[in-house]
């Protein structure tokens, strides 16, 4: 990466870099993704306990994104996780879910549950060399007109 990239938490002001990151992924016509709106996103990044975090390129330019969000009080659900084509490859990626991650365990959360759509599973390996484990619990948020996504979490060394 010839400019630097940075890691922030995500504000309202980004929003619309954030939907044009999502927008970029070139996800599969079929899934969900490619139905979310600003507003979906805002009630998704600025729920109770949610947020996400952005990766800005030379202080600018918005070139990933992930969003998380509390499933019980265990789990720490990371999604929207994306990088823009161009950039891909570069660490972009794992530096946002160490990011999840990083707050998972700053708020006390035992795990990071994640879904991968069937319209995506090209990402799984990703996630396997993260540390994600296939799981058979079923993903509380699917999306009820899509096939049921992959599963994967990873347990935290969260201290007790």
């Amino acid at each position: 990466m010839s400019q630097p990239v940075s890691i922030r938490p995500v504000m309202y002001a980004d929003l619309p870099g954030f939907h044009a990151v999502m927008m970029a992924a070139g996800m599969d016509p079929r899934s969900s993704w490619n139905r979310t709106t600003l507003a979906d996103l805002e009630r998704s990044m600025f729920g109770a306990d949610s947020g996400g975090f952005i990766a800005v390129l030379g202080g600018a330019q918005v070139v990933g994104c992930v969003g998380y969000r509390p499933d019980g009080a265990q789990t720490l659900t990371l999604n929207k996780l994306v990088a823009r084509p161009e950039v891909r490859g570069q660490g972009i990626g794992r530096l946002l879910v160490q990011a999840v991650e990083g707050q998972a365990r700053q708020d006390g959360y035992a795990r990071v549950l994640l879904a991968v759509s069937q319209f995506n599973r090209e990402v799984m390996p990703f996630y396997i060399r993260l540390g994600y484990v296939r799981s058979e619990e079923p993903y509380a948020h699917a999306h009820p007109a899509s096939p049921a996504p992959a599963v994967f979490v990873k347990l935290l060394d969260v201290p007790a």
